[in-house]
């Protein structure tokens, strides 16, 4: 069986991600693994002992190796208590036989290694180098993750979460939107929101017959569908909408191209989960 796996650190955001992430595993009756990384220090870089003499350099390459130890340790403790926290909040939140992971290495590459038996991938849009989970910036890992992984991931904004009510699909015709629509149609995770179709700058006929058929799709899959056609802008538009129907969750198709040209072009997908004031889906 797949799981849903969590991304979590010490950042200010990490609660959401628990339960936003306790949330999926509940809704779609699937294990939780929350994993925390443990990035490996350079141990060369406070290593000053070759300016000063022999009896000195080796006492002092001593301090800085007892030294590195108790930093180690202090960091697989620390990783401990907060892994526990986490577990013991998913459990009361509903999660389905949670357990935790404390690995070290790079988080991309635990994440890879774990990608084949990962069902949603859940991480915080900042980590603990932003700390302001509100600033409108993607965290450096998850830029990397999402350029690599083929699972659907739910990012998490601010410090907390909320289960969604209302979704809203940012609906333009591509080929990422259409599989999306039909990962989240069949799937339990949305049942019980009301569902707002939104499509932005696509007023030509196949992309209104495309949105009609989209709409029908959903409705015939048992959703409560709410539709808009807009133009302008699509960033502000979208977030305005959010914002005005309150919506709890927006769900995409991401990369309609190559992903790492759509992250380096400033695509729609990349400016929305930047700037969003709530969590997003992104499904391919």
């Amino acid at each position: 069986m797949k799981q849903i796996t969590a991304c979590i650190d010490a950042s200010p955001g990490a609660m959401a991600v628990v339960d936003a992430a306790s949330w999926v595993s509940q809704r779609l009756q699937q294990p939780l693994t929350l994993l925390h990384t443990l990035e490996k220090v350079d141990k060369n870089a406070a290593d000053l002992s070759g300016s000063i003499g022999f009896g000195s350099r080796e006492h002092l390459l001593e301090q800085l190796t007892e030294l590195d130890a108790q930093r180690a340790k202090l960091a697989i403790e620390s990783s401990r208590i907060m892994l526990e926290s986490a577990e013991k909040r998913a459990k009361e939140h509903g999660a389905q036989d949670c357990s935790v992971q404390q690995r070290h290495g790079r988080l991309s590459e635990e994440v890879l290694s774990l990608v084949d038996d990962t069902r949603v991938l859940v991480m915080g849009r900042q980590g603990e180098d932003h700390p302001d989970p509100t600033v409108a910036t993607l965290g450096s890992q998850l830029e990397t993750v999402l350029r690599s992984v083929s699972c659907p991931v739910l990012i998490t904004t601010g410090v907390s979460f909320r289960t969604p009510t209302r979704f809203m699909v940012a609906y333009d015709g591509s080929e990422a939107v259409e599989r999306a629509l039909d990962a989240y149609a069949d799937s339990p995770l949305l049942k019980e929101a009301e569902c707002h179709l939104v499509m932005v700058n696509h007023t030509d006929a196949e992309h209104v017959a495309k949105f009609t058929a989209a709409q029908q799709r959903l409705e015939k899959a048992g959703f409560n569908v709410v539709t808009r056609q807009c133009e302008g802008d699509v960033l502000s538009i979208l977030n305005d909408y959010q914002f005005r129907h309150q919506i709890d969750l927006i769900v995409m198709g991401a990369y309609g191209h190559s992903r790492i040209r759509q992250f380096f072009v400033g695509s729609h997908t990349r400016n929305m989960v930047s700037h969003s004031k709530v969590p997003i889906l992104l499904l391919r």
